[in-house]
């Protein structure tokens, strides 16, 4: 069994964005060398997250619509908030988009259905963040 570990850097110009990272998923998979296998890819913050669906731009901004109906990004009424943070909403945010996803490996490439790509939703940007990629197989 092979690992390869690759970790990619994020800095989002906007503190609210989707960054499809779907190309960079695919590169790492590549170098892997790896056939048969799984990759992992997960946000190394806890105010992002990584998750797999439709890469059309109407669907982001309802996720982002949806988001805010959920956990308001404006609200004073998040206790986190009280400790001088102004994130609490984007700790909420990634537990609803959730952590990461794991994409099946055939043939050398994604095993993906036909409208998936992956996505970084990052919540409170504007500076560095990391993403993990493992994969796992031969």
């Amino acid at each position: 069994m092979k690992v390869y570990t690759k970790y990619l850097t994020i800095n989002t110009k906007k503190r609210i964005d989707f960054v499809n990272i779907t190309k960079q998923v695919k590169e790492a998979i590549y170098e892997s060398k790896i056939k048969e296998g799984i990759a992992l890819v997960n946000s190394m913050h806890i105010t992002s997250s990584v998750f797999i669906n439709d890469n059309e731009q109407g669907l982001l901004n309802d996720f982002r619509r949806w988001l805010e109906k959920l956990a308001p990004t404006n609200e004073k009424i998040y206790e986190h908030n009280l400790t001088g943070e102004d994130n609490a909403y984007a700790h909420l945010w990634r537990t609803i988009m959730g952590r990461e996803v794991v994409i099946a490996i055939s043939n050398g490439k994604p095993d993906f259905g036909p409208w998936e790509s992956i996505f970084y939703g990052e919540f409170d940007g504007q500076r560095n963040k990391k993403i993990l990629i493992k994969i796992i197989g031969e």
